[in-house]
């Protein structure tokens, strides 16, 4: 195809024709929606380095999930605050913790709406580790059992879908054979599967009150110079009875997203994380880039490298644009 006969522009004339020939878009579909969830009664406590954001009593989230219901967001993923954190977060894995009642009152009250728990520990313990501490150091085989408890107890509580993020070896396995043994064959499991060391997380440890009280987590969490590494992580979660394998963070690791769906063909999702959207909020606020535009393209580049689902924080926004509100 030559020019002048093939002339791409013929189709980028007029919108109607630029929208019947686009290969990607976004839908509300596409979306997971971020909460945190604190103790108390009508609480939303702003969460400073993510404008929009804050952390909501059981009452709010449930309000929030209303919200995301009717934009027509399939589902949203619960972090959760404790009242009082121990070393080994035993409030994670408690029939009266925070994410166990919100998920209790969400499919009461807003019933139809997927639920996906995050389960990890490192909102949990006062140390802020995704582990038991031994020694100072994150004791991986230790871990299991709580992870696999916490992940019970979502199930009991009637999660839709659990969402292992701690990146300890075997977790997948340990939480596959729990639910499966207590009668929740169905309940589908999400696994981080390539999460990676960043600096994108910073807002995060704001918002979930989880940053580490001493070294890091470069010991469990991914280098980010390893492609390779990530690929072997997804097939080891596949094998251990993942249903969807996460990515994360997505921007700037979207070769990732497009390996792993190209050489897996399973459910991806990718979380465009909490630094990917305060620094969109901050060149926004400061009329540094056409915010909406920059939110639109970003997580439309997502879709298109591969992922089937995102995680964001733009999700109502993105939702309400999409629906010419």
């Amino acid at each position: 195809m030559k020019f002048p006969i093939y002339r791409p522009r013929r189709l980028r004339r007029n919108a109607m024709l630029r929208d019947l020939v686009r290969e990607t878009a976004l839908s509300p579909k596409d979306f997971i929606y971020p909460l945190f969830v604190c103790p108390g009664k009508d609480r939303a406590d702003p969460v400073s380095s993510m404008p929009g954001v804050a952390q909501l009593s059981v009452d709010r989230v449930v309000k929030e999930c209303r919200e995301v219901q009717a934009l027509g967001i399939p589902g949203v993923i619960l972090f959760g605050i404790p009242e009082h954190k121990d070393p080994l977060g035993s409030e994670a894995y408690s029939e009266s913790g925070v994410v166990q009642k919100a998920v209790r009152e969400i499919k009461e009250k807003v019933p139809g709406l997927l639920v996906v728990t995050d389960v990890c520990l490192c909102e949990y313990t006062d140390h802020g580790h995704c582990g038991v501490v031994k020694g100072g150091e994150v004791d991986n085989d230790s871990t299991l059992e709580l992870l696999a408890k916490e992940a019970l107890s979502h199930a009991l509580s009637g999660a839709d879908i659990i969402a292992p993020s701690d990146m300890m070896d075997g977790r997948v396995g340990a939480i596959r054979k729990i639910l499966d043994e207590s009668g929740f064959k169905d309940v589908a499991i999400m696994a981080y599967a390539a999460k990676y060391a960043s600096g994108f997380y910073g807002p995060f440890r704001e918002a979930a009150e989880s940053t580490p009280q001493f070294g890091d987590r470069l010991s469990y969490q991914m280098d980010p110079g390893n492609a390779d590494e990530a690929l072997r992580e997804v097939e080891l979660d596949i094998q251990e009875g993942a249903d969807i394998v996460m990515v994360k963070p997505a921007m700037a690791f979207l070769d990732i997203v497009y390996r792993v769906k190209q050489k897996f063909g399973f459910p991806v999702a990718a979380y465009s994380v909490s630094g990917e959207y305060s620094m969109i909020k901050a060149a926004g606020k400061n009329g540094w880039i056409e915010e909406q535009r920059i939110v639109m393209e970003v997580l439309l580049c997502i879709k298109r490298a591969g992922a089937d689902m995102i995680l964001t924080y733009f999700a109502k926004e993105v939702a309400r644009k999409l629906q010419g509100r």
